[in-house]
């Protein structure tokens, strides 16, 4: 009596569960690695040698590298597998600079549209990120980032602009991730959110879009950095 059954269905899902965690990590890895340098343009990611380098079957692997296809890190070609994208610094600050106006289209809207919920839940995951930077959790943090930013997409109530804001931030993920690790990128990225919230906060839309562009230009500034100093290593 009292013990728990498990059924096919939950066993399954907990295996689901674990080769997504794996698989996220196994992106999170490559992303770093593609992002720095270590992983050059034009190399070629075996999949049964990242199976083995990871300990894991081919299906997270495969998984992984399909999300960095997404993302625009990795190209899969025919016959070639999959070869890392070549992506010129200037390339990634265009993107940037792009989706900083995208960020600040929404926020702008967001402030004034917003329901006392949907700011509520912001202000809760804004001040739940302040353990995250005190222990330099970058992966905890870089979740909540990722959260933080799209709970605004939605607040504007234009799912045409969420859907594209959403579609270009997938093309810069791993960029947001890895300028994180930049220095103190994460304290001064909480900051910029602190900004961006007293705003939301008096209902200034212009100045809430003002403080969203400069925190976005900031990380492309930070990802610039952290770029420069992996090829000097």
């Amino acid at each position: 009596m009292g013990e728990k059954m498990f059924s096919g269905a939950d066993l399954g899902e907990d295996i689901s569960e674990e080769r997504l965690l794996l698989s996220e990590r196994i992106r999170n890895a490559l992303t770093d690695e593609i992002a720095s340098g270590l992983l050059r343009p034009g190399v070629q990611l075996d999949e049964q040698q990242l199976a083995d380098r990871f300990g894991a079957s081919r299906t997270p692997v495969r998984e992984a590298l399909r999300q960095l296809a997404v993302s625009g890190l990795v190209e899969m070609r025919p016959r070639r597998g999959v070869i890392v994208t070549r992506l010129t610094p200037e390339r990634i600050m265009d993107m940037f600079e792009a989706m900083a106006e995208i960020e600040a289209m929404c926020v702008r809207l967001a402030t004034n549209r917003m329901t006392p919920l949907e700011r509520s839940r912001l202000i809760r995951l804004h001040n739940e990120s302040e353990e995250m930077v005190a222990v330099g959790d970058v992966d905890a943090y870089d979740a909540m980032n990722r959260d933080f930013h799209e709970r605004l997409y939605e607040a504007t109530h234009n799912s045409f602009l969420a859907e594209q804001a959403k579609l270009t931030r997938t093309r810069l993920t791993a960029f947001r991730r890895t300028q994180l690790r930049q220095g103190d990128r994460i304290v001064r990225s909480r900051e910029e959110h602190e900004r961006i919230m007293a705003a939301i906060s008096e209902g200034d839309g212009e100045a809430a879009a003002r403080q969203m562009r400069a925190h976005m230009l900031n990380a492309a500034s930070a990802l610039e950095r952290y770029i420069t100093e992996h090829e000097q290593d």
